[in-house]
């Protein structure tokens, strides 16, 4: 019997069983698309994820000032460390190999006004080379320039949420915003940017759209100390060549600031490609997991299909007998049986693959969770909706291909 008299026979037998051929394929259409809504989510949270470290430079290493209480930083300042300074910056560039720039910044929780609206932000001081180092986008306006900082001028950029909630729809270029006591000009608008959570260490929970930028020499020389033991420097960004030479001079800038600081444990380091690493790590694992989950239900699926050709082959025995004593052979029926649960499945396979890159954008549209559709995810779904239906055809077109020519003709 040739395949395609196969395929025909098989495609007119589900058409004479519609709702039954219907709910058989319900498994394998649920279990398509769940794989492939799956693996989206997990795609979606990964590329979240690598934007997020991508933000803070996969060849730059993070030195934080750790959040201490007043109590241990005075306890800190006993023992002879003054905690990030310039001159931890200048050691760093003169010991470290591969540096290309090191970046200083300062900080500072004020109340920023502009009008009758105010909002909680961290004005924090930097130079113009922050903006390469740290993947700074400017949405509207200008970044800093060299004379900014040279003048000491009042003027500012906006992180996209401090934007919006001190101006609104206003275009916030040229306006003035009050910082704490002092006027500073709006000179730019940065483009939204991630949110870390606790894995970035003394970045934990920071919202860096609330950040409002300024000249670090301004910063010095303006804004006040949020109390006597604060560091001079909050955070100094280190940009290496490649990111071959992280780890190694991560070790190097411990050891410098251990001697500096005298084994004070009062900064952290963070390494954003390593923090990338891991995280890419977790994730595969995680899609692993989120697609083995959403693959019992193709299995679950290929059980129907089992079930309903087994009822299959006992409502068509009498049919079977008939073929096998006309000349049918074993191998003609085996193959029609198997044809008929690879069609049940390749259906069921179209359809959950629709319906689970809709499920997939619906979840994108619907929720704040970020979905990414993959056609490796498509084709492992559908591939696998195809090898269940063959693998689970297999036992009843075996079961039918057995049955006794003369036992099945008699068979009511």
């Amino acid at each position: 019997m040739q395949i395609g008299e196969n395929i025909n026979i098989a495609v007119l037998s589900l058409i004479d069983q519609k709702f039954r051929s219907f709910l058989t394929i319900l498994g394998i259409i649920f279990g398509t698309a769940s794989v492939i809504a799956m693996v989206s989510i997990g795609e979606g949270t990964k590329k979240q994820a690598i934007a997020k470290y991508q933000d803070l430079g996969v060849n730059n290493i993070i030195i934080r000032d750790k959040d201490l209480t007043d109590s241990e930083l005075e306890e800190v300042r006993m023992k002879f460390s003054q905690g990030l300074s310039m001159k931890d910056a200048d050691m760093i560039r003169e010991i470290v190999p591969h540096v290309v720039d090191v970046a200083p910044q300062s900080e500072s929780k004020l109340e920023a006004r502009y009008a009758d609206k105010s909002s909680r932000v961290t004005v924090i001081g930097i130079t113009t080379s922050m903006m390469k180092l740290l993947n700074y986008r400017i949405d509207r306006g200008m970044f800093l320039r060299e004379d900014h900082c040279d003048q000491q001028m009042k003027v500012c950029i906006l992180g996209a949420n401090a934007a919006r909630e001190l101006l609104g729809y206003e275009d916030p270029i040229g306006q003035n915003v009050k910082l704490d006591d002092q006027w500073f000009e709006v000179i730019g608008v940065l483009q939204p940017k991630a949110l870390f959570t606790e894995t970035v260490g003394e970045l934990a929970a920071r919202d860096l759209n609330n950040d409002v930028y300024i000249p670090l020499t301004t910063f010095n020389k303006r804004m006040p100390k949020e109390n006597r033991f604060a560091s001079e420097i909050k955070q100094l960004t280190v940009q290496l060549e490649n990111s071959n030479e992280l780890m190694q001079s991560s070790i190097v800038i411990r050891s410098i600031l251990n001697r500096h600081h005298f084994n004070n444990d009062d900064f952290s380091i963070i390494v954003p490609y390593e923090l990338l690493k891991q995280e890419e790590k977790e994730r595969r694992i995680y899609n692993l997991l989120l697609a083995a989950i959403a693959a019992i239900s193709l299995v679950v699926g290929g059980i129907g299909i089992m079930n309903i050709m087994l009822a299959s082959v006992m409502e068509r025995t009498s049919e079977i007998g008939i073929r096998r004593a006309i000349g049918g052979r074993k191998a003609d029926i085996m193959s029609q049986f198997v044809t008929e649960a690879v069609v049940l499945s390749l259906a069921g396979g179209v359809i959950g693959v629709l319906f689970g890159i809709t499920l997939s954008l619906g979840i994108s549209l619907l929720t704040e969770v970020q979905t990414s559709i993959t056609l490796y995810s498509i084709f492992i779904a559908f591939g696998f909706s195809v090898v269940v239906g063959i693998t689970f055809g297999y036992l009843p077109a075996k079961t039918a291909a057995n049955l006794k020519p003369i036992e099945s003709i008699r068979h009511e």
